[in-house]
């Protein structure tokens, strides 16, 4: 919460070329809605005022000249496409609550001059009094009405209007430090963003800040965040806009988000711990990217069996600490022997904190040790292999008497020949 926006006389485009990236940012998506609806538009619109004015001068109205009708003709025609504009954003709901809410205004207007006809006041006030009761009736039934339409169903008259959708948009305000983390537009590539996305004046500042920083990792995160920024405006399915509000009593960014988000009526998209927590006091909605990381990790349970690949030792006796492909660090007990191993282990409890998530595990090494002895034991008969092997039978040229006891008489050598045949 101590992020201070740039001085508002710091231009927003770079003045070197090495962002050429805020320059793209800076472009509005008006120019892919089609310009030949808006010039469609603004040819009607023209022809409308040139009509007004034709006929203030042609007619002057309440008896004026000529250049004061004309002017009184383009005040009107200015008038009347100034309601027209602010009358295309309400919806279809709206519109006929309006209508109903100003027909009954009007009819209690009319029934109330009835009632005054009747009475000993004088014409001229009661006049006035029948003016003022027509407008007020008026009023107060359009503005209901239109409060009240959104009440109406109406797929109830047949399907006349069921087809029609909410066109009510939905503001999502990012943040700087969404844009710089850079997970943002793998959501929104994903479709879980969608609708208007506005990126304010001052985060582009700010962001821009940080792009031209000196110091080398700050400038390339920036840039990062200004490429996020370019793939979020390319998709199709996203309205980016640039908000042009800056409140210039305000020096947080943070703040100017908060306040930005309450005159929109809008979502701000952020990972900010202490912005999170402030705008939600507020009671401004918020989407946390954290929030939504800890929510896709997958679901562990106790018991399981999971194999990991323990990394260093722990803080305890004989613990192990290992960690997951989404970053979430897993204790093991006994494992400090199995350090720069992969080896399954058994899962024991599952802690979700502020911080994330921890799972705890245990490193059996008994379950090691009959491996490793069946291991031994496969390889204990190779190496007896050859004390086994059947001896070579031996030749009689190869025999050897045994020497003679000494001290005994000599006796001729016994043959292990068998003896020859007799004839």
């Amino acid at each position: 919460m101590n992020r201070t926006s740039n001085p508002l006389g710091r231009s927003s485009v770079p003045a070197n070329s090495e962002n050429p990236q805020v320059k793209s940012v800076m472009l509005s998506k008006t120019e892919n809605r089609g310009v030949g609806g808006f010039w469609d538009m603004l040819a009607i619109r023209l022809i409308f005022t040139v009509v007004c004015v034709a006929a203030g001068y042609h007619f002057r109205p309440f008896s004026l000249s000529h250049l004061l009708g004309s002017i009184t003709g383009l005040g009107f025609a200015v008038a009347v496409i100034l309601f027209e504009i602010r009358l295309r954003r309400a919806s279809l709901r709206r519109l006929i609550g309006a209508v109903i809410g100003s027909i009954l205004g009007i009819l209690g207007a009319y029934l109330t001059t009835l009632v005054l006809a009747h009475t000993t006041m004088p014409e001229s006030t009661r006049s006035f009094v029948s003016l003022a009761v027509f407008l007020i009736m008026a009023y107060i039934g359009l503005i209901v009405g239109a409060n009240k339409g959104d009440m109406l169903n109406l797929q109830a008259l047949g399907g006349l209007f069921g087809t029609e959708r909410n066109t009510r948009q939905v503001y999502k305000v990012l943040d700087t430090s969404v844009i710089i983390d850079g997970r943002v537009g793998d959501i929104a590539e994903a479709h879980f963003i969608d609708g208007t996305v506005v990126i304010p004046q001052f985060v582009l500042r700010e962001l821009q800040m940080v792009a031209d920083s000196a110091d080398p990792l700050r400038r390339q995160r920036g840039r990062r965040g200004l490429e996020v920024l370019q793939r979020l405006q390319k998709m199709p399915h996203l309205d980016v806009q640039i908000a042009e509000d800056d409140f210039q009593n305000i020096a947080e960014v943070d703040l100017k988000l908060i306040e930005l988000a309450k005159r929109y009526d809008a979502k701000i998209i952020t990972n900010d711990f202490n912005l999170n927590k402030v705008a939600t006091l507020q009671g401004i909605e918020i989407l946390n990217v954290n929030q939504l990381a800890n929510a896709l990790k997958p679901v562990v349970l106790p018991g399981e069996i999971m194999r990991v690949f323990i990394l260093r030792e722990g803080k305890e006796y004989n613990q192990g600490i290992a960690y997951l492909d989404d970053g979430t660090m897993v204790v093991v007990d006994g494992a400090r022997k199995m350090i720069n191993k992969t080896i399954d282990i058994s899962v024991t409890s599952v802690h979700q904190t502020t911080a994330g998530k921890m799972i705890f595990g245990r490193f059996d090494d008994r379950s090691e040790q009959p491996a490793h002895r069946s291991a031994q034991g496969a390889a204990a008969p190779l190496e007896s292999a050859p004390s086994r092997l059947p001896a070579p039978e031996a030749k009689p040229a190869d025999i050897v008497a045994p020497n003679p006891p000494s001290g005994g008489s000599e006796r001729p050598p016994r043959s292990y020949a068998p003896d020859p045949p007799r004839s």
